[in-house]
C-alpha cells in the first residue's frame, strides 16, 4: 500500500446521519446484489454452513453438546469477516462492472497488503476471548449448582436461566462491541486503501453518530442469523449473502469521501 494514499485517505472520511430508511434501502439493494449474482453469495455462504456443521457434529459427536450455546452464540462474529467477498460483488457492480471470480477472490487480499487479514486476525480472538468469558460464567454457575464440567445435570432450572441471561447479557454487549469496529472498517478496507486502525476508527465514528439506527441494525442481523442458523444452518445460503450485500450498501450510505 502507498504511504500517502493512507495519509490521503485518513481525512477523507465522514459519517454521515442515518435513517431506518436506510437500512430498507440497504437490504433492498443487498438482495437485488444477491439475485443479480446468487453464485458469489452460495459459494461464500457455503463455508460459513460448513464451519457450522462441523462444529456442530464435532461438540455432539464428543459428547460437549452443551457447548453448542456459548459457540453458536459466539459463530455470528465470524459473519463480517465472511462476507468480505460480498462487499467485493456489490462494489464492483456499484461500479457498473460485470463481478468476476479473479476479481472478488483477489479483493479477499485486500490492497497489496496485511489489513484485512488483520481484522480477521481481530476477530477471531474476539471470538476465543468470547469463549473465555463463557466458560467463566458457566463455571460460576456450575460451583454454585455440582453441575459437571461437560455440562451433564444441567436443566431448565432457576440456575441454568440465570446462566444463559447472565451469559446472553455478556455476550451480546460483547458482539455489540465488535459489530461497531467491524460494521464499516471491513466495507472500507475493500473498498479504500486505509490502515485497519483509521478503519475502526472510522467505524466507531458511524456508529457513535448513529447509536440507534445501528444497535438497530445488529439487533436485525442477530435475530435473523440466529433464525438461519435453527434449520441445520441452511437458512444462511440466503440470509447471509442478502446480509453481506446489505451491509456494503450501509457503509456507502454511511461513509462520505470528500
Amino acid at each position: 500500500m502507498n504511504a500517502g494514499a493512507r495519509d490521503q485517505n485518513k481525512s477523507a472520511v465522514v459519517a454521515r446521519d442515518l435513517s431506518t430508511r436506510d437500512i430498507r434501502a440497504a437490504l433492498a439493494n443487498g438482495w437485488d446484489d444477491f439475485a443479480a449474482s446468487p453464485h458469489f453469495g452460495l459459494f461464500f455462504a457455503a463455508f460459513y454452513v460448513a464451519g457450522g456443521l462441523v462444529l456442530l457434529y464435532g461438540l455432539t459427536s464428543v459428547g460437549k453438546g452443551w457447548w453448542l450455546i456459548p459457540v453458536m452464540a459466539g459463530f455470528p462474529l465470524f459473519a463480517p469477516f465472511s462476507a468480505v467477498g460480498l462487499y467485493a460483488v456489490s462494489r464492483q457492480r456499484e461500479m457498473g462492472e460485470r463481478p468476476g471470480w479473479g476479481k472478488v477472490l483477489r479483493a479477499l487480499m485486500g490492497h497489496g497488503d496485511d489489513q484485512l487479514l488483520t481484522m480477521g486476525g481481530i476477530i477471531f480472538v474476539a471470538f476465543s476471548f468470547w469463549m473465555i468469558l463463557a466458560h467463566g460464567v458457566f463455571a460460576i454457575f456450575m460451583g454454585e449448582s455440582g453441575i459437571g464440567v461437560d455440562g451433564s445435570g444441567l436443566t431448565l432450572s432457576f440456575q441454568a436461566a440465570a446462566m444463559i441471561l447472565v451469559g446472553s447479557v455478556v455476550g451480546g454487549l460483547f458482539a455489540l462491541g465488535l459489530f461497531a469496529i467491524t460494521v464499516v472498517s471491513l466495507p472500507m478496507l475493500v473498498d479504500r486503501e486505509v490502515d485497519f486502525i483509521t478503519a475502526i476508527i472510522a467505524s466507531l465514528g458511524v456508529f457513535g453518530s448513529n447509536k440507534r439506527v445501528m444497535i438497530g441494525w445488529a439487533l436485525l442481523i442477530a435475530f435473523t442469523l440466529a433464525l438461519a442458523m435453527l434449520p441445520m444452518f441452511m437458512g444462511l445460503f440466503v440470509v447471509l449473502p442478502v446480509l453481506g450485500h446489505a451491509t456494503w450498501h450501509l457503509y456507502r450510505r454511511a461513509v462520505s469521501i470528500d
